[in-house]
C-alpha cells in the first residue's frame, strides 16, 4: 500500500525555499534543502560553505547528515529530498550512496547540475521530479549572483 501524501511537492519546496532565504541572509549561495520521511520533515538545511569554510557544506550534504542521524541509519530509501537547485555531481553522488527514494528539485543548474554531466549518477531506484516552484527557486539564486557582480 502506497504512503498517502498529505502535503504537496509545492508545500515542501516552499519549506526548502525558507532554508534558501536563511542562506541568503548570511551571504551564502541561497540553496535550501529539506528531507521528508512519511510526510514529516526530518531535516532542514541550507548552504554553509562560507560559514564553515568547507566546500562540501552544501545544503543537501547537511540535510543527508541530519536525516541519517534522525533515522539512525545511513539509507534514506524511504525519504524525499526537496532542494531548491538541482544538485551538483558531489551531492548527487551522495544521494546515490544514501539510496535516496525521491529527489525533487526546483530550478535546474545549467552550469553545475548533475544532469549536465551524467543523469545516471543517482541510485537507479531514485525517482526524480524537477521544476517544482522553478521560478522562485531560480530567482533567489540569480538575484544573489547579480548582486555579487
Amino acid at each position: 500500500m502506497a504512503e498517502l501524501q498529505i502535503f504537496s511537492d509545492e508545500y515542501f519546496m516552499n519549506e526548502a525555499l525558507k532554508e534558501a532565504q536563511k542562506a541568503a541572509a548570511i551571504d551564502e549561495v541561497p540553496v535550501g534543502a529539506i528531507i521528508v520521511c512519511k510526510n514529516k520533515i526530518i531535516a532542514r538545511a541550507h548552504n554553509l560553505t562560507e560559514q564553515l569554510n568547507d566546500v562540501t557544506a552544501h545544503a543537501e550534504m547537511q540535510a543527508f547528515t541530519m536525516a541519517a542521524d534522525y533515522i539512525g541509519g545511513k539509507y534514506l530509501d524511504e525519504c524525499v529530498l526537496y532542494v531548491t537547485l538541482e544538485p551538483c555531481i558531489m551531492c548527487a553522488g551522495a544521494a546515490f550512496w544514501t539510496q535516496l527514494g525521491k529527489l525533487v528539485y526546483g530550478a535546474s543548474d545549467q552550469r553545475r547540475g548533475y544532469s549536465n554531466l551524467n543523469k545516471s549518477v543517482l541510485h537507479p531506484k531514485t525517482v526524480v521530479v524537477s521544476g517544482i516552484l522553478e521560478e522562485p527557486c531560480g530567482k533567489i539564486v540569480s538575484e544573489f549572483f547579480k548582486n555579487k557582480r
